[in-house]
């Protein structure tokens, strides 16, 4: 397949789903387009049907250009991330990965323009986060939760309001930034660097007062972002974790007992926020972002630092911290429900302590004047022992 062949394919595909979130090509089924978080059918032209693992490693040959190092990813490791862009139409973050002895891709659409915090209406603390000086901020959640886009939006605003070196590490580059008030470079994995740590070490002799990485994935890269947030730098990165406890905890859990004390100090000095998001269905079609937000104030710090026991736990502060910005997943989700942006089964199914969530949602229900409870005809039996 011709690279001009491979466009018009993506081209007709992105006419058909203009709101596509992801384009998935498997042996089997025919060329898939996420909208909305739903799986519909492309009608090509010509049609190919369900795919043959012919017609998918031809489109892989396509995006992988010769490049050798992707090659050899993808033969050590299963698979492997690139950029593809459709020049004046769309941008991709494209991973080709082996599945029962063929290739499969998935094509993840990246914003043409990078939004603003106000365009994806991120919590207010997201302005806070853009003036912090130094400490470490963590953006976290599943894959396709908005992970990207939300500290793109964040790298953009430091970069319209500070006038400040800014120095990105991405697997691969997503969003480009143009330079604004403040000069900024973005390195891509296996181009400009080979590995994190190694990236993120350099980093720190670039002269870079805000350093963001695309994905903290070991312990070594969380020991040298640690560094860098201790020794004056704003550093921003990205875990998957469902939740602020989790992240805490993930981060924690990857140093040996012995280290754990010390990590505990120096990660209770220097993280600052932490905010996980979910992405699910709206009310009315399209998708909206559940926020989770940690602030570390005396009493997170005392937690990273003592851990959690049961009458103190991370989740009991965050629905108590309003006064600090904080939110839990719960709190967010019932103010969602109270203003109808989502159902109560889609709030119900994303809640993390449903009992909990579910009072909520009744006392919504309740102001409303709505039914609470499905139960009924029950009455007081006032003879009730009269017998006797």
């Amino acid at each position: 397949m011709l690279r001009a062949q491979f466009d018009d394919l993506i081209g007709q595909i992105l006419d058909q789903s203009p709101g596509l979130s992801d384009i998935v090509c498997t042996v089997g089924k025919p060329v898939q387009a996420e909208v909305h978080g739903e799986l519909q059918d492309t009608r090509l032209d010509p049609d190919p049907g369900p795919l043959v693992p012919w017609h998918v490693e031809c489109m892989a040959n396509c995006l992988l250009s010769g490049n050798m190092r992707l090659y050899n990813d993808l033969l050590k490791s299963g698979s492997c991330d690139l950029s593809y862009e459709l020049r004046g139409r769309a941008r991709f973050r494209v991973n080709i990965f082996q599945q029962k002895g063929s290739l499969a891709l998935v094509m993840r659409q990246l914003p043409s323009s990078i939004p603003s915090l106000d365009d994806l209406k991120l919590p207010v603390v997201f302005q806070d986060m853009a003036r912090e000086k130094y400490g470490m901020i963590l953006v976290t959640g599943g894959t396709g939760t908005g992970k990207s886009t939300s500290l793109a939006a964040l790298v953009d605003a430091i970069n319209a309001w500070s006038s400040k070196h800014i120095l990105t590490l991405e697997d691969p580059i997503e969003f480009v930034h143009a330079h604004k008030k403040g000069v900024i470079n973005q390195r891509e994995f296996g181009i400009d660097f080979d590995s994190f740590a190694s990236g993120l070490r350099a980093a720190l002799r670039q002269a870079p007062k805000v350093i963001l990485v695309g994905e903290i994935r070991d312990k070594e890269t969380v020991g040298i972002a640690l560094e860098a947030a201790e020794t004056g730098h704003l550093v921003l990165g990205t875990l998957h974790t469902s939740d602020t406890a989790q992240t805490i905890n993930r981060i924690i859990g990857m140093f040996e007992l012995s280290e754990e004390r010390l990590i505990r100090g120096r990660l209770a000095e220097s993280l600052k926020y932490v905010v996980s998001q979910r992405l699910m269905p709206k009310s009315g079609g399209g998708r909206v972002a559940a926020f989770e937000v940690l602030v570390n104030t005396i009493r997170i710090r005392e937690l990273i630092v003592n851990g959690e026991d049961q009458e103190k736990t991370f989740a009991s502060v965050l629905q108590a911290g309003a006064t600090y910005g904080m939110i839990s997943f719960d709190q967010y989700l019932a103010d969602l429900f109270e203003k109808e942006r989502i159902s109560e089964d889609i709030a119900m199914l994303n809640g993390s302590d449903k009992a909990s969530l579910a009072q909520m949602i009744d006392k919504i229900k309740a102001q409303r004047g709505e039914k609470v409870t499905d139960i009924e005809g029950l009455e007081l039996d006032v003879e009730y022992g009269s017998e006797q």
